[in-house]
């Protein structure tokens, strides 16, 4: 009997070690078997997180679910559970099943995206589209004039930049790392505060698309010239416009014949629906092969999509699952690459502010400034100003490429982690001051509220 007792205390307490044969690199390797048992463990993790952090951070803190979510990824990562338990969060969380995790991160952010898409209102866009242009350009121009200012001291810095990357290349890549706009999260938090087909939601999700389509284009013009070849570029660009022009000019007809049939039966079969997602997978493909991201893929063939049932349909067959299991682990993703004990000292610390602060004035207060000269009122283009300045995960993304592919070292990568945080975490309050408090007196916002409790 005690060999029995014993036995089943080790087959428990191994449950999460790896059961495969031994190789020359490990004592053991992972069968499917192993990765199955992380993923299911690994998810039930992440969505208890990510609700109970939302929720943390909506009732205290009177944040939005996804910056809960975005902070649950960094709670989950080494910055705190690996600190304070590393032996158990590695082996929650062992390197051999990242790259799973990260499929269904790109799944979870991609579908979400293409969800968003579907609440895009065009009509919005033809009117507000002088501004939208305006902010764009603006959000793009004023982040790489700083970027060119302040590069060449951060080249000065020994660690912050690989040693054989030029100004040029350096200042492209801070550039576009200062110009992005944490997409996935501005539309999350626009859905959530019920602006989604609003004139002011409509403009800065259209701002945000364009700002990092950019940031995306020019990060592969770096990766040109650090030597992938003029190829990733071309590729990129090209490859990019070619896949928006064809889905925005023959997307619709394409795919008007869907909209009819549900339409037509009241509501959408299993058939529409697998035609639907293998567009959205196609879509995705296309977009994330070239070099740009999946996640362009899946909005725009959103925008595409028929109004009407349809869209009604795939909201509540489609869109649950997304927000709620999917699109967790895409924080948690990025948390795990997170280090945020990398900034150790004074003279790094004060490197790090003066980054933050170059961000915050190049993003905010260029698109405060260009929707003021294209006739918006002051609580729109600060609440426009307040939402482009957010960076979330779309900037950890950005620098996780920088870093692997040895662009940035691990301080510069853990400033702008920090870039990234702070801009994300100030973003609602900021707006709910500069631009919520004067729509709920005017009534333009008395929906918010419950909004804010059905995301939840």
């Amino acid at each position: 009997m005690s060999d029995i007792i014993s036995s089943l205390v080790t087959t428990v307490t191994g449950i999460l070690d790896p059961h495969g044969p031994a190789t020359k690199v490990a004592a053991h390797s992972f069968t499917p078997g192993d990765f199955s048992v992380h993923f299911f463990l690994q998810l039930a993790v992440i969505v208890l997180a990510c609700r109970v952090v939302g929720w943390l951070g909506q009732k205290l803190l009177q944040q939005p679910q996804v910056v809960g979510e975005m902070i649950a990824g960094v709670v989950l990562g080494p910055s705190l559970l690996g600190l304070l338990f590393p032996d158990f969060q590695l082996a929650l969380f062992p390197k051999e099943t990242k790259n799973v995790l990260y499929v269904g991160a790109q799944l979870g952010v991609g579908l979400y995206m293409f969800m968003v898409g579907t609440s895009f209102q065009a009509g919005h866009f033809k009117a507000k589209a002088k501004s939208a242009m305006s902010v764009s350009f603006a959000g793009i121009a004023a982040p790489f004039i700083i970027a060119a200012i302040i590069t060449p001291f951060l080249l000065k810095v020994p660690g912050l930049f690989a040693p054989t990357i030029g100004q040029g290349a350096a200042t492209l890549f801070m550039g576009a790392c200062i110009a992005l706009t944490a997409f996935p999260m501005l539309a999350r938090i626009i859905n959530e505060r019920g602006l989604a087909k609003t004139s002011l939601g409509t403009l800065s999700l259209t701002a945000g698309a364009f700002d990092d389509a950019v940031s995306w284009c020019v990060l592969a013009v770096v990766l040109a010239t650090f030597g992938g070849g003029p190829g990733v570029a071309v590729l990129a660009i090209g490859g990019g416009l070619a896949w928006v022009a064809f889905v925005t000019i023959l997307g619709p007809k394409i795919l008007a014949p869907l909209g009819r049939i549900v339409e037509r039966e009241g509501e959408m079969s299993t058939g529409v629906l697998a035609m639907v997602i293998l567009a959205f997978c196609v879509s995705a493909f296309l977009m994330d092969a070239v070099g740009i991201h999946a996640i362009f893929g899946g909005f725009i063939l959103g925008v595409v999509m028929p109004r009407g049932k349809l869209v009604e349909e795939l909201k509540r067959k489609v869109e649950p699952i997304a927000v709620v299991l999917l699109l967790p682990m895409f924080f948690t993703y990025s948390g795990l690459n997170t280090r945020m004990d990398m900034v150790n000292s004074p003279q790094l610390l004060l490197i790090a502010l003066g980054v933050l602060v170059c961000s915050i004035l190049a993003k905010w207060g260029a698109c405060y400034a260009a929707a003021r000269l294209t006739g918006e009122n002051h609580h729109t283009a600060m609440g426009i100003g307040a939402l482009m300045n957010s960076r979330g995960l779309m900037e950890l993304i950005i620098i996780n490429i920088g870093l692997q592919k040895g662009i940035i070292g691990p301080t510069l990568f853990s400033m702008l982690v920090l870039m990234a945080i702070v801009t994300t975490v100030m973003a609602s309050p900021l707006f709910e001051v500069v631009y919520g408090k004067k729509a709920r007196e005017t009534g333009e916002l008395d929906a918010i509220d419950g909004a804010v409790a059905k995301a939840a």
